[in-house]
């Protein structure tokens, strides 16, 4: 009689990480050029030391391996979350002074906003295919560069693509290891029952 049971989600959907792997790889390659033309047209120096600025996530992780695959999308998504807020300023910094006249160069970051968005939404959906919890989303606009000047603004929006760029990298990394994990843990129903009868 065959079993009424459901397959893992693995079997079920064998690339499931795929799409957001190919979308992170055409977005990291985006936020780079991106990224190149914002310091050239912010007139500042791509090796300027930007530890000192906070309110940007940052990609770096204590403990890399030891997070649970639950725990790599969760801070994934909320991280992307909130490069939108930070995204969202650096458009309307330029409009309103930076660049003001640079359309072109705000439709490319706002094209950036957008995979940003389309990433987030593809990782929460990931999370609940997974039956993993998703994070409260909480989008409270930072408005960290609110009485600065204009060079803080430049050199946060500078910090924000440096900070997004590397994410991407680490959000590649977290979806391989995920991809990796269930691969192993979905064994197959007659693998597992032999296994408990020994």
């Amino acid at each position: 009689m065959a079993s009424s049971e459901k397959p893992p989600v693995a079997f079920q959907h064998p690339g499931l990480c795929h799409p957001t792997i190919y979308l992170l790889r055409k977005m990291r390659s985006d936020v780079c050029s991106l990224l190149e033309s914002y310091v050239e047209k912010q007139g500042l120096d791509a090796n300027f030391n930007l530890d000192s600025i906070d309110g940007v996530p940052v990609a770096d992780a204590e403990s890399w391996g030891e997070l649970s695959d639950a725990e790599r999308l969760g801070d994934n998504l909320k991280t992307y979350w909130a490069f939108q807020v930070l995204l969202d300023e650096i458009l309307e910094e330029q409009r309103s002074n930076l660049t003001p006249t640079d359309v072109a160069f705000h439709e490319s970051i706002q094209s950036v906003i957008l995979q940003v968005s389309a990433l987030a939404y593809q990782l929460e959906e990931l999370m609940v295919v997974l039956k993993h919890k998703v994070p409260a989303k909480e989008l409270e606009s930072t408005k960290g560069s609110n009485g600065k000047g204009l060079f803080e603004k430049k050199v946060r929006g500078m910090k924000v693509l440096q900070e997004l760029a590397q994410w991407t990298v680490r959000s590649i990394r977290d979806l391989h290891q995920v991809s990796k994990s269930l691969q192993t843990d979905n064994i197959p129903c007659e693998s597992r029952q032999l296994t408990q009868e020994k």
